[in-house]
């Protein structure tokens, strides 16, 4: 039992003010926890009568026969069923936000392309109305694939709440502070943070430190986990310990609030008399969580060559295909590099993934100039890439001394799918079109004799 707890307390008006919130440390654990004592049953999970009058509820995020190694359930004890936290459904349009399959004719995703930071925004702009959809994949009815968005927020949701049905989130903080209060906790986030919400979860999400821009990564598939480490053994990349899942919160409040429910790629919403946070205690595998990026423990080449980029990868939702994923997320952090003889940033390739890259600040290794904090890349399957000319030079030139990268934290959302553009994408997003360029200046060496060029 973990005995710290955040409740809710009046603030000015009647807007919600939660404490600080507290976390239980782990990746997957079955987890218990209470905001007020004695409200978490303990020996059994239904009882006839709940303590406080609370009703018991499961959220379950797997089928019920899953193994048991995968399987993943919550109970919840709350002040109403969530039978209570919808009513009739209305269809509304979020009309940047897209789900797969989402194929423009008018538009080719066959390329490389990169994008500048899409721009903040002074309108007004919360996380459901700032969220701007640039690729999709797969089929979000078929619950494969996933979509890649940027979000652009400057003011929290007033008593306005959300789940998909469709997707888990992946939730990358570039600029901005947000916080996430979830039916089963509080998250706060920043950059170089990241936090999993569960398919099917309530939250909102609130403005700490605005304006707020980021990345999302929406996994229709199964959701992700950490990757095997396989040779690696126990410890490095990211530590199951580093993952925060929030302790109890709720909140006992009527007022007219607003549901969004996100489901087969439409938008619905619903309206209730009430907050539908109102879970007081619960305990269970399947729940929101925060990843802090900076304890990803990186390893890599200590002799020679450029190690595959999977050794960087973060967290995998797997395809049912074995080693092929649905999605890889992938961090490029500070890092030494101490190869011999060696061509230290990543080669030049074509892969069977589809490669979306965000950059969170600093300088990527393989693009020095033009891929800035915010912006984004996309290498889609089966097309080359690799490091621009001016990277090639310096590191085929470089004095190979143990070197230090620094300032610097990419990431990767890698699908087995193609990713396709939205219309967005292509013409509205600030997609920079002389990136297929950086590559001209690579030139041909070849002169039919032996030696090093």
């Amino acid at each position: 039992m973990n005995d710290q707890s955040a409740t809710l307390v009046e603030a000015e008006g009647d807007q919600p003010l939660l404490l600080k919130p507290s976390y239980m440390p782990g990746f997957g654990n079955d987890f218990e926890t209470e905001a007020l004592p004695g409200a978490l049953p303990q020996g059994q999970n239904s009882p006839q009568k709940c303590n406080y009058g609370l009703y018991a509820e499961q959220l379950s995020g797997t089928p019920f026969t899953a193994p048991r190694g995968q399987n993943e359930r919550t109970w919840c004890y709350r002040i109403r069923p969530s039978v209570k936290h919808t009513g009739r459904f209305e269809k509304i349009d979020l009309s940047y936000w897209k789900s797969a399959p989402n194929v423009d004719p008018d538009v080719i995703s066959l390329g490389q392309y990169r994008w500048d930071p899409v721009p903040h925004s002074d309108a007004p702009l919360t996380f459901l109305t700032g969220m701007r959809t640039m690729t999709t994949a797969g089929d979000v009815n078929t619950q494969v694939g996933m979509a890649a968005h940027v979000y652009l927020i400057t003011q929290s949701m007033q008593d306005e709440y959300f789940y998909s049905a469709d997707s888990e989130l992946l939730i990358v903080p570039q600029d901005g502070r947000l916080r996430f209060a979830t039916e089963l906790g509080i998250i706060d986030l920043e950059p170089q943070e990241i936090a999993i919400l569960p398919r099917g979860m309530l939250f909102r999400v609130e403005v700490l430190e605005g304006p707020c821009r980021g990345f999302v990564c929406e996994n229709y598939g199964a959701k992700f986990d950490l990757p095997s480490r396989g040779p690696i053994g126990a410890n490095c990349l990211a530590n199951p310990r580093d993952f925060k899942t929030p302790v109890a919160a709720f909140e006992d409040r009527d007022a007219r609030s607003r549901v969004v429910i996100k489901w087969c790629g439409q938008f619905h919403e619903t309206w209730i008399d009430h907050s539908p946070l109102d879970v007081v205690a619960w305990h269970g595998n399947y729940a929101a969580c925060k990843y802090d990026l900076r304890t990803f423990s990186p390893v890599g080449a200590i002799l020679f060559d450029h190690p595959d980029p999977s050794i960087f990868t973060v967290l995998t939702a797997p395809s049912g295909v074995e080693g092929t994923a649905n999605i890889d997320f992938v961090l490029f952090r500070d890092r030494w590099n101490v190869a011999e003889n060696t061509f230290r940033p990543p080669w030049y390739h074509k892969n069977i993934m589809s490669e979306l890259m965000g950059n969170i600040h600093g300088i990527y290794d393989a693009k020095p100039k033009g891929f800035v904090p915010g912006g984004m890349s996309l290498h889609n399957m089966m097309l080359p890439h690799g490091p621009d000319q001016p990277a090639f030079e310096g590191a085929s030139n470089a004095d190979l001394q143990p070197q230090k990268l620094e300032n610097t934290m990419s990431f990767m959302f890698e699908t087995r799918f193609p990713q396709h553009l939205t219309e967005l994408a292509a013409n509205e997003a600030p997609l920079q079109d002389d990136y297929i360029d950086c590559w001209d200046g690579l030139e041909k060496k070849f002169d039919g004799t032996p030696g090093e060029k």
